[in-house]
């Protein structure tokens, strides 16, 4: 049996235990904002593995001396670079992907009107009594 590292399995009382805290201390660092459990149909808090592991992590700043404001906004940071890695790891992806595509197709040309056409290799602009431009990008 596989389970998720965010699967909300533990009870309050399990996840205090396993974060080596009261589960008081749990409840308020929910209201805090620092750990937000998933409910349960009763409304009671379910906590995944990554939110003990995020208990343990802010309990660790805590006894390093950081407030918990200060805890709050690491937090935050650690989330905004995670999405922004995230993002980075996409886009590169994308990149991958359209460098893999021949440059024939990546063929563009300024049309009549000044906007921006497409071309296949060895197609010509319509002939215009404008100047046409064409650029091909490099990769």
């Amino acid at each position: 049996m596989n389970i998720s590292a965010d699967q909300p399995i533990f009870v309050i009382s399990v996840a205090a235990e396993l974060a080596d805290m009261h589960p008081q201390t749990l409840r308020q660092y929910d209201r805090l904002g620092l750990v937000s459990p998933r409910r349960a149909p009763g409304k009671s808090r379910r906590y995944s593995q990554r939110d003990i592991n995020m208990l343990r992590e802010i309990q660790r700043l805590s006894q390093e001396g950081v407030s918990l404001e200060g805890i709050k906004r690491i937090l935050q940071l650690e989330n905004q670079v995670a999405a922004l890695q995230s993002r980075v790891n996409e886009l590169t992806e994308e990149l991958n992907v359209r460098r893999r595509q021949p440059l024939d197709s990546r063929i563009f040309a300024a049309g009549a009107a000044g906007d921006v056409v497409s071309l296949a290799r060895g197609q010509r602009p319509q002939a215009r009594s404008q100047a046409v431009v064409v650029w091909r990008p490099k990769l």
